[in-house]
């Protein structure tokens, strides 16, 4: 089988260590590069937790820091969510930063794209503000990506504004400009998110799995993505299981655009499932997913 070539760019962040796991494990997947950008935490934290990952996991795979701070708006966090490491609850290995590229984001996504032999898919589970200057800098690019996976935006309200959610709120300049950028797309944002849910028993479960499921239950217990109790929201990894199983997920082909100016809405994916913009669709937007699908592929 050959593998489907990606890279990951990534706020690590506590449902981030889950989707990295699944990625670094599967049979499916080439994960060639991480490439990470403030979000969750600083972009110097959300680093050295890819790297700790990397190390636990024993794995080789190059990270390269990207941008520290949105393009044009004041930079906000998620440490309330994550802890203010991004990583907190479990004691890693402190990790070798031989990994660690010398070039920047954008270049290193550059290099690995151009010299590819297969299109790559870009995997954002972060703010896209990597992506986007990717986009801007390197246009050339566009014909060698097979497409943009990404996990963030809503059909509906949000998590980090009104009708904004995290990861497009973070930088709603960044995300306009991506999804105008013309290349292939796929949007699995909260409306799956909300749905994905690890349960009491199955962090049970996870606890005794083996060393991974320990080192991920410990992680939840500081993880504010809804709670121990009710469930907790396993947003990024949806991304990841569309990449693997995009049969447990309900997708709409429509035009999707990003509110920047809006006083009250600045942030908000404007998601035209009605056709009321008359525009073409741009975006194949995930508007659900089959929860005991994901259960039973995420414990697996």
């Amino acid at each position: 089988m050959v593998k489907r070539p990606i890279i990951i760019d990534t706020d690590p962040g506590i449902d981030d260590a889950v989707a990295i796991a699944a990625a670094l494990f599967s049979e499916e997947l080439d994960l060639r590069l991480i490439t990470t950008v403030a979000g969750n935490v600083s972009l110097r934290k959300v680093t050295y937790n890819a790297l700790k990952l990397l190390k636990f996991f024993n794995k080789d795979v190059p990270v390269a820091m990207g941008a520290d701070r949105p393009l044009i708006k004041a930079p906000i966090d998620a440490s309330d969510i994550h802890g203010e490491s991004g990583m907190a609850g479990y004691d890693f290995e402190e990790p070798s930063y031989d990994l660690l590229l010398k070039e920047n984001a954008v270049n290193a996504m550059y290099n690995v794209i151009m010299s590819s032999v297969e299109p790559v898919t870009l995997v954002p589970i972060a703010p896209l503000t990597n992506i986007a200057l990717l986009l801007k800098m390197y246009p050339e690019v566009k014909e060698h990506i097979a497409e943009i996976v990404m996990m963030g935006g809503s059909t509906a309200r949000g998590n980090a504004g009104v009708m904004a959610e995290f990861n497009v709120y973070a930088d709603p300049e960044a995300a306009k400009i991506v999804f105008q950028s013309g290349v292939p797309m796929v949007m699995v944002g909260l409306d799956c998110g909300l749905k994905a849910l690890v349960y009491p028993e199955d962090s049970q479960q996870l606890k005794v799995m083996n060393k991974t499921g320990n080192m991920i239950y410990h992680l939840f217990n500081n993880y504010r993505g809804g709670s121990m109790k009710t469930g907790l929201k396993m947003y990024d990894s949806t991304a990841i299981a569309y990449l693997l199983q995009p049969e447990m997920f309900t997708v709409v082909e429509t035009f999707v655009d990003v509110e920047t100016a809006g006083e009250l809405t600045a942030g908000c994916t404007v998601v035209d499932l009605k056709g009321y913009l008359g525009k073409p669709s741009n975006v194949k937007v995930c508007t659900d997913i089959n929860p005991e699908m994901f259960k039973k592929w995420f414990m697996g």
